[in-house]
């Protein structure tokens, strides 16, 4: 599975910004799609996930200002991200699941400024 993710930029802490992950098949058939994240010097964390089932999972310093969701026709996974914080700048990365195997794309660069 390949996945290509965009949307990163650079924004102004409380605005906004659209997060995408496409993936190479249909992500209807991924066990789990989700978006994680790693700013310089931490370890890389979950972010936001979806299952198969549509059951979503957030890290609780998101909770209430992002929103994962998928698009089944377009393949894609998308991260909704709401009011911004200057601690939500990062590298995010796009992975799915499917059996026994896990799969990155490439990160996208989110920067907030205060």
């Amino acid at each position: 599975v390949q996945l290509q993710a965009s949307g990163g930029g650079l924004v102004q802490a409380g605005e906004s910004l659209t997060l995408s992950c496409r993936a190479s098949r249909s992500v209807s058939r991924l066990n789990v799609m989700g978006w994680h994240r790693q700013a310089p010097g931490n370890q890389r964390e979950l972010v936001a996930s979806i299952s198969r089932g549509d059951t979503t999972n957030y890290a609780d310093s998101v909770k209430g200002r992002f929103t994962i969701s998928r698009d089944d026709v377009k393949n894609t996974v998308y991260l909704q991200m709401n009011n911004l914080r200057p601690e939500d700048t990062s590298v995010y990365y796009c992975n799915a699941e499917a059996g026994l195997m896990g799969y990155w794309g490439q990160g996208t660069l989110v920067t907030v400024s205060s």
